[in-house]
């Protein structure tokens, strides 16, 4: 359980029993109702984490939406995009083990996170995480109802496959960019889990090679079909 569940149910106890002496007992069910509704939506279940080389998987709960080639700066990269819906867990994980070498948060809008251009207008945080002989970019980004991403690292810190790093509240969406020469593992419409779910295998020959210095990224992801 997040941290959060916990004050937002307490806030809503404490509602509760403000209205039910204030008015009568019945009006609290509604924010008791409240309070279970956020206990379970602030759930973080324990995943399993596959351990396969090269393995990239997602950063949270949802739906595919969306799966393609975007070009940054002349060079081509492959983007999922995934939508969190109310009924996701929404506890973000790193998509691979390495270090963190960028983060820029950006504010922005709050249009529907299923659209694309969300992935450029929307209040969104760019995380670059390096390791595994790749580097790996990716966005969480606020929905029509989040107002809040958390991001628990910092640049510099180094980070497992499938570790908890943030939290987007509410309807939200992230999108992870990757190198195009990886095998996409999942298809429109697939239902995937942070932390669990492979969405693409990137071939790493041993000791690998870097893909691309994560300092040289400059920007959002444009262009994607």
């Amino acid at each position: 359980m997040v941290r959060d569940g916990y004050l937002y149910a307490l806030a809503m106890a404490l509602l509760a029993i403000l209205l039910g002496w204030l008015t009568v007992p019945a009006v609290a069910i509604i924010p008791i109702l409240l309070g279970c509704f956020f206990l379970w939506f602030f759930r973080d279940p324990e995943r399993s984490i596959p351990q396969t080389r090269g393995a990239i998987v997602s950063p949270g709960d949802g739906k595919v939406t969306s799966i393609g080639l975007v070009n940054i700066e002349g060079r081509p990269w492959n983007r999922i995009s995934i939508f969190l819906s109310v009924f996701n867990v929404h506890v973000n994980r790193s998509p691979i083990s390495g270090t963190i070498r960028d983060m820029e948060y950006r504010k922005g809008k709050f249009a529907n996170a299923m659209g694309a251009a969300s992935a450029e207008h929307n209040e969104q945080n760019i995380v670059t995480v390096e390791g595994e002989g790749q580097v790996v970019i990716f966005k969480q980004i606020a929905g029509l109802l989040a107002r809040r991403i958390v991001f628990t690292k910092q640049v510099g810190d180094t980070v497992a496959r499938g570790e908890r790093i943030g939290l987007i509240k509410f309807g939200s969406r992230v999108d992870v960019l990757f190198a195009p020469e990886a095998a996409v593992h999942v298809k429109l419409g697939s239902t995937v889990h942070g932390g669990s779910s492979v969405l693409a295998v990137v071939p790493t020959p041993p000791g690998g090679t870097q893909t691309r210095p994560a300092q040289q990224y400059a920007g959002p992801a444009t262009g994607g079909k």
